[in-house]
């Protein structure tokens, strides 16, 4: 029996009548910040209790990789529309591939793929010639239509990873790079996919499984995560996104208490270097800490239901 739309669904629709921002846990948050050479914008929401917090949540900031959380959701919503399959073929040539994150830069071409295995390597591995070979299937235009469509503002996607931009372009592209949201706007991203706005339960599911099995794990799983997510789904739905200045994550946390999602951008950060001690990924990390310590002291979920794509 699936209990997992209808129960989510009460929790999600509940939180909006006990909505209160947590000043205990702001404050907390907001002196580990003032410590950090750069800059932290922050959305936080327990989606049981309503309970919230938040730092520059609105001003915008570029998204580095966080933009594949939009452009999955858009994919799926073309699935869902009928204008692409997930077992439709896509040939990755030589020219398509592009330097940065993922594997199939690696690979011989031509190469045929799905367009599921696309998404899957976009998210799981954050690969950029992924990313721009589901952008050719899905185009730009598209993505960013659908993100007007839910009422985000400040998120934008300008163009494919790691190649030029295509047409005019607004002057604020140069400071922003691939894409821009504030920490706000990527979380309402995160809640839909949690509540299913597709209305596809076996569409949303796939995204989910996506997300817990994503290999970047040192932001906001760093502390929390409590099982080795080689052997077994996370608990951790999330996505990040890395530049040497930028350090951003964006996850769902399925805890004791409901789910949590935490969205967390860093930028301006003094270290840039590209290893486990970050501080800005590790302020990140401190952070989610904080929000589990205050609003699931418990810990994490035991479980959640198995996503329909799993092996």
């Amino acid at each position: 029996m699936r209990l997992f739309p209808v129960f989510f669904s009460l929790i999600l629709s509940s939180g909006a009548m006990f909505g209160a921002v947590d000043s205990a846990l702001q404050s907390k948050i907001e002196a580990l910040a003032a410590q950090h050479h750069g800059k932290l914008t922050l959305y936080a929401s327990n989606l049981k209790t309503g309970a919230t917090v938040a730092v520059d949540a609105e001003k915008a900031v570029p998204t580095a990789s966080v933009i594949k959380l939009p452009i999955l959701v858009d994919a799926m919503e073309q699935v869902k529309a009928g204008k692409h399959k997930l077992s439709e073929n896509i040939t990755l040539q030589k020219d398509d591939i592009v330097q940065g994150s993922g594997i199939l830069q690696f690979f011989d071409t031509p190469l045929v793929i799905t367009l599921k295995d696309a998404l899957t390597f976009m998210i799981v591995e954050s690969d950029n010639t992924a990313t721009n070979l589901v952008i050719d299937q899905i185009g730009i235009k598209n993505v960013n239509d659908h993100i007007a469509s839910m009422g985000l503002k400040d998120t934008y996607l300008y163009k494919k990873v790691f190649k030029p931009p295509v047409g005019p372009m607004p002057a604020e592209q140069k400071k922003f790079g691939l894409g821009k949201t504030s920490a706000m706007e990527m979380a309402k991203v995160m809640e839909s996919i949690v509540r299913c706005d597709l209305k596809d339960q076996v569409l949303c599911d796939d995204m989910l499984y996506m997300l817990r099995n994503q290999q970047y794990r040192n932001l906001v799983p760093h502390y929390i995560e409590t099982s080795d997510t080689s052997e077994g789904l996370s608990l951790i739905a999330n996505k990040t996104g890395s530049l040497d200045e930028v350090r951003n994550d964006v996850a769902v946390v399925y805890s004791k208490n409901g789910p949590i999602v935490i969205s967390a951008f860093t930028y301006d950060n003094q270290d840039k270097s590209w290893n486990n001690d970050n501080a800005a990924e590790l302020l990140v990390a401190h952070v989610a800490k904080l929000i589990m310590e205050a609003w699931s002291p418990q810990g994490l979920a035991k479980e959640v239901p198995r996503a329909t794509s799993a092996p």
